[in-house]
């Protein structure tokens, strides 16, 4: 589903991607993981269609970004960190906008609308003004105008900030229940514990340049970390060897 190959990105003072090239599977949650300023938003936003690759390719289900994006954008969800919304629109309104984008008939809106309401418990409030949401809400909102038009590939950057333990654990159900149905999603996150929980395989990031993939198994075994937690072994890929004392020493 997703092909990244010799990607790289360049700003005058800093390359913030470093020639990676990776590949995930149709159907795959896929976490990419590593410090501030890794790369990996900037990646994520380049997958997007929202920056330019200094060099190297983008190709989603089979289609060159960089020779039709608007087919990629197409098949598509993207879900920031830092969401913009309108908060002068409904909920409604603004689902049914971004339906619009995505060249939904009003019928068809109507049609998707109902399900992702009731799989994100919005009935209560989409009627209200997105301005009197708390943060979880808008985050479900975003998640759920990510949705409306049946996305082949999820693009997540840090999916649980500002959610409750419910949110949270509802989030994870949806996106394990999407995965199954082929549904590939690749996401970025801070929270070791949901990339152990949720990812069927992790990539990690660190100075631009992907260090290791696999699945916690393989991270476990390649590392000599048997038993150990992703914190322990994304401290040990990355270079926090000291991170990893202080943290066992406060172990009980």
């Amino acid at each position: 589903m997703i092909k990244l190959k010799n990607l790289i990105k360049t700003y005058p003072t800093v390359t913030a991607v470093n020639n990676i090239s990776l590949k995930v599977e149709k159907g795959e949650l896929f976490g990419f993981l590593g410090p501030n300023g890794a790369g990996k938003t900037t990646t994520i936003k380049m997958m997007a269609g929202l920056v330019k690759p200094t060099s190297g390719s983008i190709f989603i289900n089979g289609c060159n970004m960089g020779h039709d994006p608007n087919e990629v954008k197409k098949i598509t969800g993207f879900i920031p960190d830092r969401p913009f919304l309108y908060g002068k629109l409904t909920g409604r309104e603004f689902l049914s906008f971004v339906g619009r984008l995505y060249a939904l008939n009003k019928d068809e809106i109507i049609k998707r609308l109902e399900p992702l309401l009731n799989l994100f418990e919005m009935e209560d409030y989409v009627d209200n003004l997105i301005e009197s949401f708390s943060h979880g809400m808008k985050q479900r909102l975003v998640m759920a105008s990510a949705l409306i038009h049946k996305p082949r590939l999820l693009i997540v950057d840090e999916p649980m900030v500002g959610l409750d333990p419910k949110g949270a654990r509802l989030v994870k159900k949806i996106f394990r229940e999407l995965c199954s149905k082929g549904t590939t999603i690749f996401m970025s996150t801070h929270t070791l514990e949901i990339a152990e929980d949720m990812c069927d395989r992790i990539g990690i990031i660190q100075n631009g340049t992907i260090v290791d993939v696999g699945t916690v198994k393989e991270l476990r075994e390649r590392t000599g970390s048997e038993g150990k937690k992703l914190e322990s072994i994304f401290f040990k890929i990355t270079g926090g060897d000291e991170m990893v004392e202080v943290l066992e020493s406060l172990r009980f």
